[in-house]
């Protein structure tokens, strides 16, 4: 596999990931305690950490995509595999 594909594929797994990751830990200001500041909509997070997420979605990704290249390197499962429409 080429250099550019493993990390085209990495960036996709980050991605999923970051969508993964961003509901955990959230607490609206209501939850928290705290005060809405004029404008702000009630869901908004109260302590947002950028960098908190951003360290679990790279690790959560690297996980995911280690068990991905794991899978492309050994063939676990294989598309021939996962082939339900032939009736043997």
């Amino acid at each position: 596999m080429k250099w550019t594909s493993i990390l085209a594929i990495y960036l996709l797994f980050w991605v999923l990931s970051a969508f993964l990751v961003m509901p955990f830990h959230v607490r609206t200001a209501q939850e928290a305690g705290g005060e809405l500041v004029p404008g702000q909509a009630e869901s908004a997070p109260h302590d947002f950490k950028p960098l908190r997420i951003t360290l679990w979605t790279t690790l959560v990704a690297t996980v995911l995509f280690g068990l991905y290249y794991a899978n492309y390197v050994n063939e676990w499962l294989t598309p021939a595999m996962l082939d339900f429409s032939s009736q043997s």
